[in-house]
């Protein structure tokens, strides 16, 4: 089961995220086999991290809350909240699979809530695939209610990143800053 995982940075927890910087990648290094993406998002100047994405492959929703509730970070309260979400790999690849590489041109996240019941436009892969990183619709636990949709995507800009979603009935649509993540 493919799993979504936004851990959001607690306001001035940045000096204790630099800190905890070893910690949290040793973490990671415990998932490598299970990581289909990772990366800070930052602020729109990229100078500051304001949070982490990871989408993995776990057996399951407990799994899933053991890996974000167990976090150095989180546990050392270096974020405000996280939004963890079943997933499903509509690309079928990992990050590392992206044929535009690690580098160049802006990265983004696109993360879109709906409701349960809304249309789930986002099960089908848009037709422009060349420019999606990572890309699939949120679901609950059992994976049976369409949530939402979450894309990282290599755009000229946010509104062009936030064209990688559908026009679906969305009640929230976020676009942040995201780099290629890991050692």
């Amino acid at each position: 089961m493919e799993f979504f995982c936004h851990h959001r940075d607690r306001t001035g927890s940045l000096p204790l995220r630099d800190e905890r910087l070893e910690a949290h990648w040793a973490y990671m290094d415990q998932y490598a086999a299970e990581m289909i993406a990772r990366g800070p998002t930052l602020t729109a100047d990229r100078d500051t991290l304001t949070g982490s994405v990871h989408i993995l492959d776990l057996p399951d929703p407990a799994a899933a809350r053991a890996f974000a509730l167990d976090e150095p970070n989180y546990q050392a309260g270096v974020y405000r909240d996280v939004l963890l979400f079943r997933w499903r790999n509509l690309l079928g690849r990992t990050m590392w699979d992206f044929a535009g590489g690690r580098t160049g041109g802006n990265r983004y996240l696109v993360l879109g809530l709906g409701t349960d019941g809304a249309a789930a436009a986002d099960l089908v892969v848009p037709p422009v695939t060349d420019e999606l990183i990572a890309y699939g619709p949120l679901l609950s636990d059992d994976g049976t209610a369409w949530l939402g949709a979450a894309a990282l995507v290599r755009a000229p800009d946010p509104d062009a990143a936030r064209a990688a979603l559908s026009s679906a009935p969305y009640t929230h649509v976020e676009v942040h800053d995201w780099q290629f993540g890991g050692r």
